[in-house]
C-alpha cells in the first residue's frame, strides 16, 4: 500500500477547557467540521462516512451520538460508525477513517471527536467513571483511581530508569509553556520547578500540577484518497503508517508495569507500514494524562532511551531534535477524551503543513510526525505516522 494513499486534507481543533458558555458537544463538533471542511475544499456531499470517537455515554447522555451528528451536520445518508477504546478513542477512529479509504469503501471520511469532559459531570464522577476505563471489578469498583494506577506504574519506571523529581517537573514546565503559546489550550501555565513540586500530592509522586485536567472540546478531521484530493490540496500531508496493540488490563500480570509495552508494538507495527525508524520522527504529540506517562511513552515509542536526561537537555523542546507536545499535550492543550487522539493528528498535520500556531511552528517542516494515544495504563495503545508531501 503506497505511504501516501491516504491525506490529511482538512483539520481542525475548538479551543479545549471547560465550557461555560452555554454550547453543547454538538457546537463544538460542528464549530470543528466546518473549519476542517473548508480546509479541505470538499463539499458536504464528499463525505462518504463519518467515525466518531466518544468515550462515554456518561459524558455527552447520548445513546448513538453518531447518528445524532450526521443530521445535526446535515450529512444525512453517510454511513457512521463510533470508534471508543478508551483515552485511545480518537486514534482508533483514525485508524477506522485510514482503513475505509485503504479498502476502497470510500474517497472523502469523516473523523471527529468530541467529549464533555469537564462541563457535563462533577469532578468526583468523572473520577468514578475513569476507573471504570480500567478493570470495573478489581479496580473502579474498589475506589481504585486512574492517578493511583498510573502512580504505580511510574514508580516501577522510575526505579528501573532513576528518572526524578526534577525530570517530572521538567516535562511539567514545558508542556504548559507550550500551552502559553496556544490560544485553544486549557492550562497555560508558567510554574516554578519549587511551585510544581510544592503542589499537592494526588499519588505519590503526582502532584496537582503534574497531572492533565478534565476538558471539553472537539477535533475534526477529513481523510481522503490522494488521487480524489482536491487540486488545491496537492501538498496535504499524508498518513504513512498507523500500528495499535494491547496489554494485559492489570498491571500485575506484565512482566515489567512500568513498560508501555503495547505502545512499543504499536510503533513498531506503524513504523514497518511507513518504512521508517522512530529515530526519524521530527515532532510528537505523546499522551501525556501525567508528567511519567511522557517519559514512559518516550522510552517506549524509541524516541530516547534516557528520557529524563532528554528532557532536561532540550531535545523535545520546541527547538529540539524532536519537539514533543508542542500543543501543550494533555497537560497543557487539554484532554476531552474522545478529541484527544483526533486532535493530536491534526496538530500534527497543521504542523506538517506550516499552518499551526504561530508561536508554536517549527520553521524547518518536519518530514515525519507523530501521533500517540493510548488507554488505560496503556492497555490499549494506537500510533499514526504522518509524513510531509513535497509541495507541487
Amino acid at each position: 500500500m503506497p505511504h501516501h494513499s491516504v491525506a490529511v486534507t482538512g483539520a481542525s481543533l475548538t479551543p479545549f477547557n471547560r465550557r461555560r458558555d452555554g454550547t453543547s458537544w454538538r457546537d463544538w463538533v460542528f464549530d470543528a467540521y466546518s473549519t476542517a471542511l473548508a480546509m479541505s475544499d470538499l463539499e458536504p456531499v464528499d463525505i462518504e462516512e463519518i467515525f466518531l470517537a466518544s468515550e462515554s455515554d456518561f459524558f455527552s447522555l447520548q445513546l448513538n451520538p453518531a447518528s445524532i451528528l450526521a443530521t445535526e451536520l446535515g450529512l444525512g445518508g453517510v454511513a457512521v460508525t463510533r470508534c471508543e477504546a478508551g483515552g485511545a478513542s480518537g486514534q482508533v477512529a483514525v485508524h477506522a477513517g485510514v482503513r475505509a479509504i485503504r479498502a476502497g469503501g470510500a474517497r472523502h471520511v469523516l473523523v471527529l471527536g468530541v467529549d464533555p469532559s469537564a462541563s457535563s459531570l462533577s469532578g468526583d464522577a468523572m473520577r468514578a467513571l475513569y476507573g471504570f476505563s480500567f478493570d470495573a471489578w478489581t479496580d473502579g469498583m474498589a475506589g481504585v483511581t486512574s492517578t493511583a494506577l498510573y502512580a504505580l506504574s511510574y514508580q516501577a519506571f522510575a526505579a528501573h530508569h532513576g528518572t526524578t523529581e526534577a525530570d517530572l517537573a521538567s516535562v511539567t514546565r514545558q508542556n504548559r509553556a507550550n500551552a502559553m503559546r496556544n490560544p485553544g489550550a486549557h492550562l497555560p501555565r508558567g510554574d516554578t520547578a519549587e511551585q510544581i513540586n510544592e503542589s499537592p500530592m494526588i499519588a505519590s509522586p503526582y502532584r496537582r500540577l503534574h497531572c492533565s485536567p478534565l476538558s471539553d472540546g472537539a477535533a475534526a478531521l477529513i481523510l481522503s484518497r490522494r488521487d480524489a484530493v482536491p487540486s488545491t490540496r496537492r501538498s496535504a500531508p499524508g498518513i504513512a503508517g498507523i500500528g495499535a496493540s494491547t496489554d494485559h488490563m492489570h498491571l500485575g500480570a506484565r512482566s515489567d508495569p512500568g513498560a508501555f509495552a503495547a505502545k512499543t508494538r504499536a510503533m513498531e507495527r506503524a513504523c514497518a507500514e511507513a518504512d521508517v525508524m522512530p529515530k526519524q520522527i521530527e515532532l510528537a504529540e505523546i499522551y501525556d494524562a501525567y508528567a511519567g506517562a511522557q517519559l514512559q511513552g518516550v522510552m517506549a515509542l524509541g524516541l530516547s532511551d534516557a528520557p529524563g536526561r532528554d528532557h532536561q537537555d532540550g531535545d523535545f523542546a520546541p527547538d529540539g531534535r524532536c519537539p514533543v507536545n508542542l500543543s501543550g499535550g494533555l497537560m497543557g492543550q487539554g484532554a476531552p477524551v474522545g478529541a484527544t487522539g483526533v486532535g493530536q493528528t491534526a496538530t500534527c498535520a497543521l504542523v506538517l503543513e506550516g499552518r499551526y500556531h504561530a508561536g508554536l511552528q517549527p520553521q524547518t517542516l518536519p518530514n515525519y510526525a507523530l501521533a500517540d494515544t493510548h488507554g488505560g495504563v496503556c492497555t490499549t495503545a494506537a500510533v499514526t505516522i504522518l509524513q510531509r508531501e513535497a509541495a507541487v
